[in-house]
């Protein structure tokens, strides 16, 4: 069996020559050569996109598509962020799990925008809770009521919990902690045997502050569903997506750069955007910022600082660990297999075969993801391949006491810093607004998503709101 770690890189080729102008004493250029006077004519109307995920490849699109001049800069060597993918054995895989809601509109309409609407296909799926040494089903009413870790009234008031969910209104919920709201609609004996487990999964200690409006939007994202508990995939995974959008804004006219570090990104002294990459300095029109939110932090130089109306820029990020498994066997009819209990060392399991067909993932071939919730900090975060191997298998041949080593084809490790922002109460008063500097520099990030899920549908939704604020 092969045991391979991908860790996230940020590589730029090295700086080139650019014909400048030597400063003087103070700093400041004492000339312009006729090339950079030219570049910056040509740069005038340029809008230039940092990042190249979903978000910023949603922004380019918007924005080529109203005839903008735009620019995007990647700081890896692949477009897509968080759906980054790697090959096995002739095929393309996600390093970090990806599936499709019929509700989420936005997503699906730029997919059709791409011409790949023919290419989506939906299966039912289901979702498991490990409890007490058992897997439980919890998908019906039946299912609920049969949860033996919770006495019968208990599960009948998380039921209901469940039902108000998706029937109250979510006003004055981002001021009210979900441990709060939880606890008053289920019972304190529920909400530790069954809430709290799932929360202390997602956000570790932190989970004391998270918002209600968090919890009441995971209540409400499936809401009305025409095609009921499905989930979509596409013919070639996600990076049919990244290549089909990376096509297109290239007929678009739009400059794709990769492997182009950003250094830092600022106003000049006439209040003008410009951001230092591993080829040097780029002056923009305008400036749209897609990076993860404690990236750009770090990067953001005095003046930009100074100028955005950030109401805070200390916002924290979860991160994640994933450990992908190639098996020659099924492991489970469910999608989402919660194992929120203290003696599993990840949070769940997500076999991706039970969304996807064969042609996607190879003949016999069963992808499972154990995914666990770190923040960066965390020792656990950056154990050896290795080391997550032996517990976290082990671990799951307790809930599979069937499966053996010589039933893995392949492991893989994969960690991302930046997943999902740590929310606390009163998120909205500090969520970034979609405008740092009126008319020239712009943002769309994960940070701004909140309460829309964190997904590739919320970057969209968030990518169209920052584009409105740019073409208004």
């Amino acid at each position: 069996m092969a045991h391979l770690e991908t860790l996230p890189r940020r590589r730029g080729p090295p700086p080139l020559q650019q014909n400048r102008a030597r400063p003087d004493e103070g700093g400041r250029s004492t000339r312009l050569t006729l090339d950079q006077s030219r570049s910056r004519c040509l740069n005038s109307e340029r809008t230039l996109i940092l990042g190249g995920g979903i978000s910023g490849l949603a922004c380019a699109l918007r924005l080529a598509g109203a005839g903008r001049k735009v620019t995007l800069v990647e700081g890896s060597d692949r477009l897509g962020g968080l759906g980054a993918f790697f090959e096995h054995e002739g095929r393309t895989f996600e390093k970090f799990y990806h599936c499709m809601l019929p509700s989420d509109g936005p997503l699906l309409a730029l997919l059709d925008s791409l011409g790949l609407t023919p290419e989506i296909y939906w299966k039912p799926s289901t979702f498991a809770y490990a409890g007490a040494g058992r897997i439980f089903p919890l998908n019906t009413p039946l299912d609920l009521l049969r949860f033996a870790p919770l006495p019968f009234a208990d599960r009948i008031r998380v039921g209901l919990t469940g039902l108000w969910g998706r029937l109250c209104s979510d006003k004055g919920l981002d001021d009210l902690s979900t441990v709060d709201w939880l606890t008053r609609l289920s019972g304190r004996r529920a909400f530790e045997t069954f809430w709290k487990p799932m929360l202390e999964a997602k956000f570790g200690d932190r989970h004391q502050d998270v918002p209600a409006l968090w919890f009441w939007t995971r209540f409400n994202r499936e809401k009305g569903e025409s095609k009921g508990e499905v989930k979509g995939y596409i013919r070639g995974g996600y990076k049919r997506i990244i290549e089909r959008a990376a096509e297109r804004l290239r007929e678009l006219g739009v400059e794709i750069r990769l492997g182009e570090s950003i250094q830092s990104a600022d106003l000049d002294e006439n209040g003008s955007p410009f951001v230092i990459t591993a080829r040097g300095r780029e002056d923009a029109a305008r400036l749209l910022i897609t990076l993860p939110w404690p990236g750009l932090a770090q990067v953001t130089g005095p003046r930009l600082r100074q100028a955005a109306q950030v109401p805070d820029w200390g916002i924290d990020f979860q991160g994640v660990v994933n450990h992908l498994l190639f098996l020659k066997r099924p492991l489970t009819p469910h999608y989402w297999l919660a194992t929120p209990e203290s003696q599993f060392p990840f949070d769940g399991v997500v076999e991706t075969s039970a969304l996807t067909d064969e042609s996607d993932r190879g003949t016999g071939r069963h992808v499972v993801y154990l995914t666990k919730y770190l923040h960066r900090d965390d020792p656990r975060f950056a154990q050896p391949a290795e080391e997550i191997h032996r517990p976290w298998f082990a671990a799951l041949q307790r809930l599979f006491p069937d499966l053996a080593e010589s039933d893995v084809e392949a492991a893989h490790t994969f960690r991302a810093p930046y997943v999902e922002p740590v929310y606390t109460r009163g998120f909205l008063k500090r969520r970034p607004p979609e405008v740092l500097v009126p008319g020239k520099v712009f943002l769309a990030t994960t940070a701004q998503v909140y309460p829309v899920v964190t997904s590739w549908n919320g970057s969209v939704i968030q990518a169209g709101r920052t584009v409105d604020a740019m073409l208004l």
